[in-house]
């Protein structure tokens, strides 16, 4: 039997290199291996920061139309929205019960979001148990995610363990399908994440081909003339070297040889061209998604539809276990 892959994908504006680097390539990848997969929009996990309720609905629509425009297939998975499944909620105050406040302060990303002076509301903190209530609704036996999850997936493993414990065996605990990309950096400052927060380091999925070269030719590098791969030493070139291994299922040390003696100026324009070809198709489907919202609509109805049953039985599963009537 096919093992149960989950995964979400939270709604946080414009997606970008990062973001397609560090889940949704991988999530299109995982489509042709023999896995049984939930993909489900995070809505829920998005509104621990503060929104414009105005504006919410068509975030997390178009995360929906960017999955879809990625590659995501709803003939290969089920695609839905988190919160048109009650039971992840549901689940999530079960395992509340049953999860220490200390675990949940100790979690590395509470307590830095906290650090960067976002107010440290009850969603915040219980985050990674409704994580885990994601996870273990469907039973998921393997989850992708990056090194930064890896504590929040441990804990869904805990919660998982001290609940079969407790009230007999139920959950499995999941385990972690890394992702192959490291952190991706920002083009203008590559000590930094690539985050929307700093547009012009920023590679969107969106961006035109004029606006990529424009991006990557102003990219931070060194004074050096070689193309090197050093990310400590040298982390402006090291960022553009990986980028575009990442892209070309190449590795960096593969093309430190390949553009040896290449100026910078040379493998930067290549570099835009590669970036351009990989998001010209995602800027083709969303433009004909977001023309029929309809389409999109219906995939989500339908994968909602498969996804609940599942989702139902586990709860019934859970309530009589726990000891509800």
């Amino acid at each position: 039997m096919a093992k149960i892959l989950v995964s979400g994908l939270k709604p946080s504006g414009t997606l970008h290199l990062g973001n397609y680097l560090g889940m949704l390539k991988q999530a299109v990848v995982l489509q042709e291996k023999s896995y049984r997969r939930f993909y489900f929009i995070a809505d829920y996990h998005s509104l621990t920061l503060k929104y414009k309720a105005s504006e919410k609905a068509k975030e997390i629509f178009e995360m929906a139309v960017d999955a879809l425009a990625a590659g995501l297939d709803p003939k290969k998975s089920t695609i839905f929205i988190q919160s048109h499944i009650k039971e992840h909620a549901n689940l999530t105050w079960i395992f509340n019960n049953i999860t220490s406040v200390g675990e949940l302060t100790r979690m590395v990303e509470y307590k830095e979001k906290v650090a960067q002076g976002q107010v440290p509301n009850a969603g915040l903190l219980d985050y990674p148990v409704l994580m885990a209530a994601d996870i273990l609704v469907y039973k998921g036996e393997v989850v992708p995610v990056g090194e930064d999850q890896l504590q929040h997936l441990e804990l869904s493993r805990t919660i998982a363990r001290t609940f079969n414990n407790r009230f007999g065996k139920t959950f499995p605990e999941p385990k972690a399908i890394l992702t192959k990309a490291p952190r991706i950096m920002s083009l203008a400052d590559p000590k930094q994440k690539m985050s929307k927060s700093i547009s012009r380091g920023c590679l969107f999925l969106t961006d035109s081909a004029k606006v990529i070269k424009e991006k990557v030719a102003a990219a931070q590098t060194d004074s050096h003339k070689e193309i090197s791969y050093d990310p400590e030493k040298r982390p402006g070139i090291s960022n553009l070297v990986l980028i575009y291994a990442e892209l070309t299922n190449s590795s960096p040390i593969q093309l430190v040889k390949k553009f040896k003696g290449v100026g910078y100026r040379e493998f930067k324009s290549e570099l835009a061209r590669v970036i351009d070809k990989e998001f010209k198709p995602f800027r083709e489907n969303r433009k004909k998604l977001l023309a029929n919202k309809s389409k999109v609509v219906k995939i989500l109805e339908a994968g909602a539809k498969q996804a609940r049953p599942v989702a139902e039985a586990t709860m019934a599963e859970v309530r009589r276990k726990v000891g509800l009537i």
